[in-house]
């Protein structure tokens, strides 16, 4: 379980940063940054873990609370498929970063950062590999950017149904997969991925292609 042990070896107002999406085929890259300002109460202490390990409503509940809890601080950002086509998914994942320190309410003095390479936030950065497993701020920063994110793709899910994004938040499931291949590439797909790109080339141009809507964040 993660601990608080890398923020108390600072001793001042350190963030924890995580982002999810890197790997889908389709929707936007998430990251959000939380601040214990008073240290992490026993309650979260003893659930948070990597959001990844936990059940979605287990992670709903956390997110509920990390919100409803005093002195805890939290930044969300997002990079969107047209910002990751751009950059490549890294450097879209280090804007999302960025913007999630960004819109903290208080400047951090250190920034943790679930990984192995950090952006530049304007103030210190310790990468930490595997962090959501060993930081309490990292692990709250996953569960955040993982409900944050879900919940941005099931809202795509209702006008693009074809996808079952509501189940597979934009992975390359079998689903998804049969998906693109019987309705073609949406707006909101990374048509840089190469799952995507071969679909693309190998279908004949949907009606999904002429739509007038944009990826949205």
């Amino acid at each position: 379980m993660p601990d608080y042990t890398l923020e108390h070896a600072h001793g001042g107002r350190v963030a924890g940063v995580d982002e999810v999406g890197r790997g889908p085929l389709a929707g936007p890259v998430v990251a959000a940054a939380v601040m214990f300002l008073s240290g992490v109460p026993g309650h979260l202490a003893d659930t948070l873990d990597d959001s990844k390990k936990l059940r979605p409503k287990v992670r709903q509940q956390l997110y509920d609370t990390l919100h409803q809890t005093p002195d805890v601080l939290i930044g969300v950002g997002a990079a969107s498929v047209a910002e990751i086509e751009h950059h490549n998914i890294l450097r879209a994942s280090w804007i999302a970063m960025q913007r999630a320190v960004g819109r903290l309410p208080q400047w951090p003095e250190l920034v943790l950062v679930d990984g192995n390479a950090a952006p530049d936030f304007g103030c210190p950065a310790q990468c930490v590999v595997g962090g959501d497993a060993i930081s309490l701020s990292i692990a709250a920063a996953s569960v955040v950017a993982k409900v944050v994110r879900d919940r941005a793709m099931e809202r795509l899910a209702r006008r693009w149904p074809a996808y079952g994004w509501e189940r597979n938040a934009g992975y390359g499931t079998p689903i998804h997969r049969a998906g693109l291949m019987a309705h073609g590439v949406s707006p909101h797909h990374r048509a840089a991925f190469g799952t995507v790109r071969r679909i693309m080339q190998a279908s004949c141009p949907s009606s999904l292609h002429s739509s007038a809507e944009q990826p949205s964040c």
